[in-house]
């Protein structure tokens, strides 16, 4: 199994070159609180916060994955390139389109780095009403 690394408070991280890591491998999940069963819900999930990642032929950001718990929902992948390539940044980003079915999500994305390996989000928890 690959090592998954997590994103930490970069407010508690000393060196600005260690937040830029952090940050720029970490996916952040973006949806309101609340869903309508039954009805599409808009997921975006975007690599980094503050700061972009590469996007080189050996180094860039290949998939986004987002789970309910353990299943998985959706996924996107990214060929080198997506971004402009040649040593372009840029924040990858996807939303999905779900349809609830549950009385609640608890959602988390994972995110491929070529280089640097998977990363994972905090769940994000979400009510499902109707």
């Amino acid at each position: 199994m690959p090592k998954i690394n997590r994103y930490e408070d970069i407010d508690q991280v000393e060196r600005e070159a260690r937040k830029d890591y952090i940050d720029r491998h970490s996916p952040f999940i973006q949806c309101a609180g609340v869903a309508r069963k039954g009805e599409k819900f808009a997921v975006t999930v975007r690599m980094g916060n503050a700061y972009q990642h590469p996007d080189d032929s050996d180094h860039y950001i290949r998939s986004i994955q987002l789970y309910n718990g353990q299943t998985l929902l959706a996924e996107a992948s990214f060929p080198a390139g997506t971004l402009g390539g040649d040593g372009a940044k840029g924040q990858a980003e996807v939303t999905f389109n779900l349809v609830p079915t549950t009385d609640k999500l608890s959602l988390t994305a994972l995110s491929y780095c070529t280089k640097h390996g998977l990363w994972e989000c905090d769940p994000v928890e979400v009510t499902v009403e109707g």
